[in-house]
């Protein structure tokens, strides 16, 4: 895929507005309707105010923190909720999933973002934190982009197994007969690889390392997580501080949230098919679509797991699907109201479509969107 090729596709990532993810079967919730008189102005130059009745008698201040996946998209909806409800005060510091659970376990922050659901320890140190159950609400949709910076080369292919060596230091060099054989027209030269991953626990390592796992368990034994299980290669704290370490240095291969990728070079993910395919918002949603609610959570627990091994080049595997963990019961009132209108705004129609102009993101379903609003309205 050229330079020019992927500007236009994450274009398209950014512009997908038409598209659903059916992610649950529940019944969809209605678009809200304008409730202002008409002052000549037509239903199409309506403002966002027009078309989503603001919130009344909210005011204060709440703060959330967690992945930066979510950052792009973060901005976005902070400002589209202060347009909505002025007197309230919404921040959110990117500082990782892990570091924003533990910030929410530890009651510094009202809620967490993570690109993973909880899991282990962390459920039994939310309800801790909570009083109760600690749900997982998903409202970040996106693929993970391998990305590397190869001088004169713009897109590759390769299969998990081959990226699974990669990042085990098993191959080292960017000519291996593996991506060669993938990559019968690239120039290949005859230079080391320097793999990079994530310093801080992260999500967006938990999906990639999943990926690998699931797609490749032979040459990825290890268990997904959201530390990085392999020592070598070089480390970025962050989506932006990993983005930065392979632009910085040429034979640099990485993972990021694929709106992040700019002009690096991309690889495209083998399927059982034998063919590839690229990320997309097409892709991504198909993917997302065969994504199954975890067993054995609580029933507002909206965690999802991903199929990693499609069957066809018509989904890519390798999405990431972020959530906001909220408490069901929190001990001040008013805090509750903000988290509920805040990650209501995140889940909405407008959110959604706010999240997939500014950062890429793929807007939830009508069905998921209503499901989730079904939770926050049992938030005590």
């Amino acid at each position: 895929m050229t330079v020019h090729a992927r500007t236009k596709l994450l274009a398209t990532l950014a512009g997908a507005t038409t598209m659903t993810l059916a992610l649950a079967a529940c019944g969809g919730g209605d678009k809200a309707e304008s409730t202002g008189a008409d002052n000549g102005a037509s239903g199409d130059s309506q403002s966002a105010q027009d078309e989503v009745a603001p919130a009344t008698d909210l005011s204060g201040s709440v703060a959330g923190s967690g992945a930066s996946s979510q950052e792009a998209a973060m901005e976005a909806w902070k400002a589209g909720f202060n347009e909505l409800n002025p007197d309230v005060t919404v921040s959110y510091e990117a500082v990782g999933s892990g570091t924003g659970i533990t910030q929410f376990t530890s009651k510094q922050v009202a809620w967490a973002g993570s690109d993973a659901p909880l899991e282990g320890d962390e459920i039994a140190a939310a309800e801790a934190r909570c009083g109760g159950p600690a749900w997982d609400l998903p409202v970040y949709i996106s693929p993970v982009a391998v990305i590397f910076n190869l001088e004169g080369v713009d897109s590759l292919n390769m299969d998990a197994a081959t990226i699974a060596k990669i990042f085990a230091g098993e191959i080292t060099n960017w000519n291996d007969p593996a991506i060669a054989k993938a990559n019968p027209d690239a120039q290949l030269p005859d230079l080391a690889i320097t793999p990079v991953h994530r310093s801080d626990k992260s999500g967006t390592t938990e999906n990639f390392t999943d990926y690998l796992h699931s797609a490749a368990p032979e040459a990825w034994p290890t268990d997904p997580g959201k530390e990085w299980p392999v020592s070598g290669g070089e480390s970025g704290d962050k989506t932006s501080g990993l983005v930065q370490a392979v632009q910085a240095g040429n034979g640099t291969i990485g993972y990021a949230d694929a709106s992040q990728a700019g002009n690096l070079g991309t690889v495209a993910l083998a399927a059982a098919d034998g063919t590839y395919v690229s990320f997309s918002a097409e892709t991504a949603a198909k993917a997302a679509e065969t994504a199954e609610r975890v067993a054995d959570r609580d029933a507002n627990d909206i965690a999802l797991s991903v199929n990693r091994v499609p069957e066809t080049n018509d989904s890519y595997p390798l999405i990431l699907i972020s959530y906001s963990i909220v408490c069901s019961t929190y001990e001040d009132a008013n805090e509750a109201e903000l988290v509920k209108a805040f990650i209501g705004y995140q889940a909405s129609e407008e959110g959604q479509q706010m999240a997939a102009d500014n950062a890429g993101a793929a807007p939830i379903s009508e069905a998921m969107r209503s499901e989730i609003n079904g939770v926050l309205d049992q938030i005590k």
